[in-house]
């Protein structure tokens, strides 16, 4: 017997590490009579039959993987790591030891079950992979991302060839590790594209710049690995007589590849245009034809000499990566292969492992041939980044222990190479051992390193309050879905773009990263005519295209798509408001239970963003009948008397500054009535010189507002006297259907007594004190509710002059300027 998963040679170590006699071994006898157990109520052991102990054995291989992930969670550990040590530790290295355990649950006659499902998985796993792997990535490859690749591969390659010749020739070695070293040099060298954007997925960095390099480099190099592989079988093949045969397989690989290429395509793209609408899910017959795919071209790769997950994964690569078809594959499949298949896998692999009888002479040569070649990886990486990237040197650093990493396809290299004999048993457990070692070891370093958020820090405040007055103003606009686009129009028509004062909205429309591995942000180009390309960000970018062509000159769009993992997706946001220098970020509130991975997107934004932020909560009926999505067409007016009120609650404090701000930009509007309502606490209460100097900024803005709206009859300013969070609610009940917008800063002072019974002093929101009674409430009918936080966080001149200087070389004139006006 053999596959992909166990090897006869498999069998023979695991007989041998348990003592069990094999003396011409080619079969394992399993009794027709025993699949299923009529349990324990008739006196049978469901153990002893294949049905039951089959379920035992999937529960222990995933519950043991689980288990292990969940203790290494506060480590940072990545999957893999958790994977191959649940493996260990099921075979002889712990539990294995025990032989009523492995004659109990892993007994010898099961094993031709579990070749089968492993090999069922490991087939499947491989078209989930070619499903995630966009092959258009290549054409994001630069002559710098190119380099860092190929010289991340030349280097190991040279100096772990250099390692095993020179141990060849100066030490003793057995004939086994000795034809073992060669391939362990090139396997050590080896790194792979999907490993790395999985490895950055689980880092949560793989769509920040640091993420796009690596998976870039990661390309290139994973291109000159499979040269370097291809080269070496050559050159082994030049020597005897197998020349014939390798290429035959090769050609029968090229015709696979060819009929993939040339049949299933072009059926899977007539399968997309006759498939549902854009944003409808898949059709369950086609999810149904392309499995019945990944059978077809597995059995004809076996079947052709070929390894049974190389149809599959071609055929997954000819899927294009996302929606509708990749992410409709990758929801249905994944966590089934992942969790219930591949841990099969992992389990008999683990089952061959014996870490108690590795020799240490030989443990030692081979992993430092392993330690060699991430050295070469990690050195090959950090030079050539910093030479031709000029790469900050925490960067740089992190850049080199990222190409390090290992992963499900390193394992399946090695497994390979054990079952072409070009390593023995004791080879295969030292390289699994050192990619543990190697992957869990980088990963906390890496964590500790490198922080996204720390590029995000800038040297002034780019909010709305201390915007230039008369000039444009650069708003960054978050949209998830297609009901979003109508409030967040009305918003920024209620800002009144001016010809002195424009606005300019850099569009992101906010997709989940779901069937590809590699994030994708996408830039439109906007037309005068609504595009014609079935995309999910078409109806978006079109209802903005038309509110800019309804107010030209006032209004520029600059549309973005940005696909990528919810957990990640903040970076977008936060890069391209970084990088437009805009001064407001606007994301909408969604309160339904399901939204939970929106809100988490919220949080990470107001955490980490690089300017104002602005969360616009929406009940939905605020402009009855003025706003047309499909034409964009907008008329600020609201149903009572062509008025729209504004309403802004004023505590004190730096996001009540920056909400007055907003309020007094809306104030310029014709077609609103602004109210500013002041909440003013018995003067009695001791402040500190903190809050002194809060309320000299309070007072002092509050002045210059009464002041600039003194000659305007549609602002009213309100002073309301409260004692208590009782006051306060009565206040905010007072609003009751008075105002259809109502403006808050997100964070107050918590210890002030009219917040008193708001929300505990530990307690984190995303809307705020305020912000969470205003939108939970009953009371406030249709009324949208804007939150609003400043933007406060800016570098420490003391501590970051060097990051300071080198930033300034990429700074315009008008920013240095700015620059210096802050610092004065």
């Amino acid at each position: 017997m053999g596959s992909v998963a166990m090897e006869p040679e498999d069998i023979a170590t695991y007989a041998a590490t348990h003592s069990i006699p094999l003396k011409n071994f080619t079969t394992i006898c399993t009794s027709v009579t025993m699949i299923h157990s009529m349990g324990f109520f008739y006196h049978n052991n469901p153990l002893l039959y294949s049905a039951p102990l089959l379920l035992m054995q999937f529960s222990l291989a995933t519950g043991v993987i689980l288990l292990t992930s969940l203790l290494l969670k506060p480590l940072g550990q990545p999957i893999i790591v958790a994977q191959v040590l649940g493996g260990i530790i099921l075979g002889p290295s712990i539990l294995g030891r025990i032989d009523a355990f492995i004659d109990s649950f892993f007994p010898l006659r099961s094993f031709i079950l579990l070749d089968v499902i492993s090999s069922f998985g490991f087939m499947f796993y491989f078209f989930l992979i070619g499903v995630q792997t966009d092959p258009s990535i290549v054409k994001k490859i630069d002559r710098k991302t190119f380099a860092i690749g190929f010289v991340t591969v030349a280097i190991p390659f040279l100096l772990t060839q250099g390692w095993s010749a020179l141990l060849k020739t100066h030490v003793n070695l057995e004939t086994n590790l000795a034809n073992s070293l060669p391939a362990v040099a090139l396997a050590e060298c080896v790194l792979t594209f999907p490993t790395i954007a999985f490895f950055l997925h689980e880092l949560k960095i793989i769509n920040s710049d640091f993420g796009r390099v690596a998976m870039s480099s990661s390309i290139v190099s994973g291109l000159c690995s499979v040269c370097v592989m291809t080269i070496s079988i050559v050159a082994k093949i030049s020597s005897g007589n197998d020349t014939y045969n390798v290429l035959s397989v090769a050609a029968t690989g090229a015709v696979v590849a060819l009929v993939i290429v040339l049949v299933i395509w072009p059926v899977l793209k007539w399968m997309m245009r006759s498939s549902s609408p854009v944003g409808q899910p898949m059709k369950e017959s086609h999810v149904v034809h392309l499995l019945l795919g990944v059978m077809v071209t597995g059995l004809f790769s076996h079947a052709t000499g070929l390894h049974t997950y190389y149809g599959p994964f071609i055929l997954g690569l000819a899927i294009p990566a996302g929606p509708p078809v990749g992410s409709a594959l990758v929801e249905k499949l994944d966590l089934i292969i992942s969790w219930v298949f591949m841990p099969i896998f992992y389990a008999k692999n683990g089952l061959v492992m014996d870490l108690c009888a590795l020799r240490l002479k030989n443990y030692t040569i081979l992993q430092s041939t392993a330690l060699v070649g991430a050295f070469g990886k990690f050195m090959g990486a950090f030079l050539t980044s910093l030479l031709c990237t000029k790469m900050p040197i925490t960067d740089a650093i992190s850049l080199g222990l990222v190409l390090n990493a290992q992963g499900f396809l390193e394992l399946g290299l090695f497994k390979m190479l054990k079952s072409n004999m070009a390593i023995d048993n004791e080879a295969f457990v030292v390289m699994c051992t050192s990619m543990i070692l190697i992957t869990g070891g980088i990963t906390p370093i890496i964590k500790r390193l490198y922080d996204p958020s720390k590029r995000y820090m800038v040297y002034k405040r780019r909010t709305v309050m201390h915007a230039r007055p008369n000039s444009q103003l650069p708003v960054l606009v978050g949209i998830h879905n297609q009901e979003d686009v109508e409030p967040t129009i009305n918003l920024l028509q209620a800002l009144y773009p001016t010809e002195r004062s424009p606005l300019a909205i850099y569009l992101l429309h906010l997709i989940e990263l779901v069937g590809r591995a590699n994030p994708l942000l996408i830039p439109h180009k906007l037309t005068r005519r609504p595009s014609s390309k079935a995309s999910p960000s078409e109806q978006v970018v079109n209802a903005f295209r038309k509110y800019e062509q309804r107010n030209e000159s006032l209004v520029t769009v600059h549309p973005f798509t940005a696909i990528s993992p919810c957990a990640t997706m903040h970076d977008d946001v936060c890069t391209i408001a970084l990088d437009k220098k805009t001064s407001l970020i606007i994301v909408p509130f969604y309160k339904r239970f399901h939204a939970r991975k929106q809100r988490m997107i919220n949080k990470n934004v107001l955490e980490k963003a690089p300017c104002s932020v602005a969360i616009l909560v929406h009940h939905g009926g605020l402009f009855d009948g003025s706003f047309n999505s499909r034409s964009g067409a907008m008329t600020l007016t609201c149903q009572n008397e062509s008025c729209y009120n504004v309403a802004i609650l004023f505590l004190g404090g730096a996001d009540d500054r920056e909400a007055l701000a907003f309020g007094t930009r809306m104030a310029a509007h014709p077609n609103i009535n602004l109210t500013l309502v002041r909440l003013l606490v018995d003067g009695s209460i001791t402040n500190t010189s903190e809050d002194v100097e809060e309320n000299r900024l309070d007072s002092e803005v509050l002045s210059e507002f009464r002041e600039g709206m003194a000659d305007n009859y549609r602002v009213m300013y309100v002073e309301e006297l409260v004692m208590d969070g009782s006051g306060t609610m009565a206040v905010i009940r007072s609003m009751e259907n008075n105002y259809e917008l109502v403006i808050a800063g997100r964070n107050q002072d918590k210890r002030s007594p009219v917040l008193s019974g708001f929300m505990d002093e530990n307690e984190q929101s995303e809307l705020g004190a305020i912000g969470e009674v205003i939108a939970t409430a009953d009371f406030m009918g249709k009324s949208r509710i804007l939150v609003v936080q400043q933007h406060t966080k800016v570098v420490n001149d003391d501590n970051e002059n060097h990051r300071e200087k080198f930033r300034e070389q990429s700074m315009t004139i008008d920013d240095v300027e700015d620059l210096q006006i802050q610092r004065r």
